[in-house]
């Protein structure tokens, strides 16, 4: 109780309502020293100085309240004390408290100070779609995904989609321009509708619609809301040019550049050199050459010069040709040298740097670009060479000087063995041979060069003691060249020492696994050796490699064949014949398959599209007889058997073959005449005589005397050689075989050894080899078939079978397929010769 104090009845109660706080005087503020002070210093920025009052009931001016009287403040350094008291006197109770706390908690509360007991804040509210500025900005949102899906479709090369996102995309942006002039709205998009026109026009271009293209261009460059559209002039040239209107795409060009200012060089260089371009078409070189020394005056680049080069070439100009090819290899590339990515031993993040940046897309560029001037540079010194002096050997060595005096010194020994090929192609080959014969003292990339080329040479001429010198002087100058190691492979596959020249192919492929030569002679050589899964495995690859290959289909199917499975050589024949239809060996070799298989209809065929593209095979002319002879068809039969006559004019069985087949069908008097025909080219052969008197008897004709007088002088003059012949054997003891005086009128057939596979020199595809060839020929097969035909002691109707060989032999003789030749490159090769990559096997 001594700290209640009881009210004093003449206290008013309501005392100190019109009291105010002084420091919300404004009239005494200029009397307010600490306020001047803070307002003339930085006395009032300092912070509240609130460790001198660690309570608020304590404070040291305690400001009036109804509780107090009034205290004036010293100066606005404080801050007002609430509830405080004068002298020592008890804080009144209050109302005020911390916000958020209190000293019990509420019964069935939780202390909760942010409220998150209240859930989540409600959802934003939604901008209304149907204001006319919404939906504005939806349109032009859409308008712009279909011109990025658009683009991204032509970057992915699914032009179709390109240009129906691009048609959608124009539909789109003119209801988006007339939703805003509905609207009122005269604010128009220019560059999106800019960039809607030009897309649609290069999209109409991409897909070679080129009228709709040109409009397009025209709508642009026509409206004057675009600025540079003129520059669009240059698209519509080039798509005059691609029409072949070369007189507008001049126009067009001229026009572009009218319109495009001195300031953007580059541009107007390129459409200088498309002008150019456009005057070489034309043929009017003048003009051309104009453009091209503008622009190699300005701006040297490597293709202008090359152009430049053909101008002076195509109007004859000796000595202007000089210039533009010194020119040419004094153009400066603008890349750095190949040292600069040579790591340093020391230097672990410069070569980390390196190790980097050697393969990344600058330098492949840089590549690209040197290999491009290497290759420009060469065709128009192979171009030139013969132009510029007398001969062709003094042009070329004023080039190969020209080049060692400039920035492609290394290209110097290229041009060199360059000139070599040249001389191959002039079928000169001695100096070929001593041109490469100069590089056995260079270098070894060059040294390994020019000794695959001697060695291919010298293995084509069969010189194979030279070309195995050369290609062991090429693998020492570099064992990792797979040309050189596939030659030294071929000269011991010519000596048949099969397995060794499988190790060199092996070698080379392990030096280069997509050297396509050495991995078909590795099948080749594996065929020799009769390990036919092996070569199938290789020529599997290879397929997989070269896929429109006929050679690599025809060994496959070979292969087959050999392994007994005649419908997958077939399926492969097939695919030969779908690359080269026109090959007459794959459809011979079709038919003879399915002659073997009993599809005698099928095999029909076949022999006769291979008549028909290759009309002097003897073999398909010999089936194609005996298939109309079988069928009863004797009359079809004479036209083949008189071609084959006309192949082989020595051989008598054609021309009696033809005889036979006019006997057969009937016509007497035709087989008589043919049979006289015979007699006088062969008058000693017997069966033609006996025939002659068959036929004089039956048609009762004078002659019949005649050719019987003959008939037994020829009979007893061959009894007579043949006992000649029997006593000489018997008189010097070599006597073992009898020879029969022969039963009369019985011809004895000839039978020819199989016939080895002859190498397709001049066909589309390679004929396999014949190591492995059943032991029934063709011959033979065919010589079955004929046995229809009768022999000289049966009369016309008889019909008991005698047989009349049919088979024949071979005047090239058998020839034995030969492996790829290593130096089966291009002209641009640098390691060996120039000879295509498709020609697969030597010539003989």
């Amino acid at each position: 109780m001594e700290h209640v104090h009881l009210a004093v009845e003449e206290e008013d109660l309501y005392s100190g309502y019109n009291d105010y706080n002084p420091t919300f005087d404004s009239e005494e503020l200029e009397n307010d020293v600490g306020f001047l002070q803070a307002v003339r210093t930085s006395h009032g920025r300092r912070p509240p100085m609130t460790a001198k009052f660690p309570g608020t009931a304590i404070g040291a001016r305690p400001l009036a309240s109804s509780f107090g009287s009034r205290i004036p403040m010293v100066s606005s350094m404080g801050r007002p004390m609430t509830g405080a008291v004068q002298d020592g006197a008890a804080r009144p109770m209050t109302a005020v408290r911390a916000a958020g706390y209190t000293s019990t908690l509420t019964r069935g509360t939780n202390f909760d100070p942010l409220g998150q007991s209240r859930g989540p804040a409600p959802p934003l509210e939604t901008r209304s779609e149907d204001t006319p500025e919404e939906k504005i900005k939806i349109l032009e949102k859409k308008v712009n995904d279909l011109l990025e899906e658009s683009c991204m479709a032509q970057s992915m090369g699914a032009i179709q989609l390109a240009l129906e996102k691009a048609k959608e995309a124009g539909r789109k942006e003119r209801i988006l321009v007339r939703q805003r002039e509905h609207n009122g709205n005269a604010d128009i998009n220019v560059d999106l509708t800019y960039s809607v026109l030009l897309n649609l026009a290069n999209q109409y271009a991409n897909n070679e619609m080129y009228p709709d293209a040109l409009r397009s261009y025209q709508v642009i460059v026509k409206n004057k809301m675009f600025s540079n559209a003129g520059r669009l002039k240059v698209n519509m040239a080039n798509i005059y040019f691609k029409q072949k209107n070369y007189p507008k795409a001049i126009k067009f060009y001229r026009m572009a550049l009218d319109q495009i200012s001195n300031a953007h060089k580059e541009m107007r260089i390129k459409i200088m050199q498309n002008i150019g371009v456009v005057f070489v078409r034309i043929g009017q070189y003048s003009d051309a050459i104009t453009s091209f020394e503008h622009i190699m005056s300005e701006s040297p680049n490597i293709k202008t010069g090359f152009n430049l080069i053909l101008c002076y070439y195509a109007i004859g100009d000796k000595e202007r040709m000089k210039k533009a090819f010194q020119k040419l290899i004094s153009v400066p590339l603008g890349i750095d040298d190949e040292d600069k990515y040579i790591p340093s031993n020391d230097d672990t993040e410069s070569n980390m740097v390196i190790e980097a940046i050697k393969n990344d897309k600058l330098h492949q560029m840089e590549r690209n670009l040197k290999v491009l001037a290497e290759k420009y540079i060469m065709t128009s010194a192979k171009l030139i060479a013969p132009a510029i002096e007398t001969s062709f050997a003094t042009g070329f060595d004023w080039c190969v000087d020209m080049v060692k005096s400039s920035q492609y010194v290394e290209l110097a020994n290229d041009l060199e063995i360059n000139k070599a090929i040249t001389y191959l192609r002039q079928k000169d080959f001695n100096q070929a041979v001593e041109t490469l014969k100069t590089f056995e003292k260079k270098d070894s990339r060059v040294k390994s060069a020019a000794a695959t080329n001697l060695s291919f040479l010298c293995f084509l001429e069969k010189d194979y003691d030279q070309a195995d010198r050369y290609s062991d002087l090429a693998m020492n100058a570099d064992r990792y060249n797979p040309a050189a190691l596939i030659n030294k492979g071929n000269t011991v596959f010519v000596k048949q020492d099969y397995e060794k020249a499988a190790e060199f192919y092996k070698e080379a492929l392990r030096n280069d696994s997509s050297c396509t030569e050495a991995l078909y002679n590795l099948g080749l050589t594996y065929k020799k050796l009769s390990r036919l899964e092996d070569a199938l495995d290789c020529f599997l690859k290879l397929h997989a490699i070269l896929r429109n290959s006929s050679q690599v289909m025809y060994q496959l199917a070979h292969l087959y064949e050999l392994l007994e499975d005649p419908q997958q050589a077939i399926e492969w024949l097939i695919q030969v014949i779908s690359v080269t239809p026109t090959d007459p060996h794959a459809l011979a070799k079709l038919g003879e398959l399915h002659d073997s298989e009993g599809d005698k209809s099928q095999a029909f065929q076949y022999y006769y599209e291979s008549f028909r593209y290759f009309p002097s095979n003897i073999d398909v002319i010999e089936w194609l007889g005996a298939y109309y002879i079988e069928t009863q068809f004797c009359e079809k039969a004479i036209q083949y058997f008189e071609r084959a006559t006309l192949i082989q004019p020595t051989q008598v069985k054609w021309q009696l073959m033809v005889a036979s087949c006019y006997r057969r069908s009937g016509n007497y008097q035709k087989a008589l005449d043919t049979y006289k025909d015979i007699h006088s080219k062969f008058p000693e052969n017997v069966e033609c005589l006996r025939f002659l008197v068959r036929l004089c008897t039956d048609m009762g004709l004078k002659e019949v005397q005649e050719y019987a007088t003959k008939l037994k002088k020829v009979e007893k003059m061959k009894e007579l050689r043949e006992q000649r012949v029997k006593s000489g054997r018997e008189g010097s003891g070599r006597g073992r075989r009898e020879g029969s005086a022969g039963s009369a009128g019985v011809l004895t057939p000839v039978v020819t050894p199989p016939k080895a596979s002859s190498v397709m020199g001049s066909s589309e595809t390679a004929k396999a080899d014949s190591s492995h060839s059943s032991s029934s020929t063709k011959g033979e097969r065919l010589s079955a078939k004929m046995r229809s035909l009768p022999s000289s002691a049966e009369p016309y109707e008889a019909s008991s079978p005698k047989e009349i060989d049919a088979s024949y032999v071979d005047p090239l003789g058998p020839q034995m397929e030969r492996p790829k030749t290593g130096a089966r490159r291009r002209v641009d090769d640098d390691d060996f010769a120039d000879e295509e990559l498709g020609d697969d096997l030597l010539p003989e």
